[in-house]
């Protein structure tokens, strides 16, 4: 158990509780929300396909605070259009998510093409309006391995600039890794105290996450967020 001043119900609400498997059943995503309810999460985040849940959030919003709803767009490759994105999007906020989680394409920022990365997040922040939340998932990890810490800061910037107001360090679907205290560190410098760092993929322990809170994210995005929330005190 991590012994620090963070409780679990503290830890909980920085939490989007995450079921994006591709085998995942709409059944499974009611179960993912009621669960979510249960952990006093801030969110749970789901495919696109999964909407809407209605059924799952009136069951269940009257017993306590009910979660957020948030979504993924592009997910998980970011080499869909950008018009697509937006559009998929789009439809999301009006079937009921609060907040997106969008994946640029890690290619072109490799490639330079930082003015099309900004362009991207644009057209999504544009589509959905300027009141959704509006997470920007950069493959941390990839811009690493392939690239370097300025590239990371860069493009953080630039999906700021697009009107993001969380970036966020990984899908969890791709090779290179999921979120690091590195990364989350250089996130957090590149964007300053006022835009939101969420931390996602490969967090499977309270060590783990306080780790990530340590570093500067503010939401964590958690798979097993039940095991890793019972590693902090009540």
């Amino acid at each position: 158990m991590v012994s620090d001043v963070l409780t679990r119900s503290e830890v909980a609400a920085l939490v989007d509780h995450t079921l994006l498997k591709p085998e995942a059943t709409e059944a499974a995503a009611a179960a993912a929300y009621a669960e979510g309810l249960d952990l006093g999460v801030y969110a749970v985040c789901l495919s696109p396909s999964m909407l809407p849940l209605r059924a799952a959030i009136d069951a269940h919003e009257a017993d306590r605070r009910a979660p957020k709803v948030c979504v993924v767009a592009g997910f998980p490759s970011g080499k869909h259009h950008t018009l697509i994105k937006a559009a998929e999007a789009r439809m999301a906020i009006e079937e009921g998510a609060h907040e997106v989680d969008m994946v640029i394409d890690v290619g072109l920022a490799l490639a330079g093409e930082l003015d099309r990365v900004f362009s991207d997040v644009l057209t999504v922040r544009e589509a959905i309006g300027a009141d959704p939340v509006l997470k920007v998932i950069v493959e941390s990890a990839a811009l690493l391995e392939f690239g370097d810490a300025d590239l990371l800061a860069e493009v953080c910037k630039r999906s700021v600039k697009g009107g993001a107001t969380f970036v966020k360090t990984s899908t969890g679907f791709h090779p290179s890794g999921g979120a690091s205290a590195e990364a989350v560190a250089l996130m957090r410098a590149a964007v300053g105290p006022d835009v939101g760092v969420k931390a996602s993929g490969g967090i499977r322990s309270a060590e783990a996450a306080q780790e990530m809170i340590d570093a500067g994210a503010n939401r964590l995005g958690l798979s097993g967020s039940r095991a890793v929330l019972a590693g902090f005190p009540e």
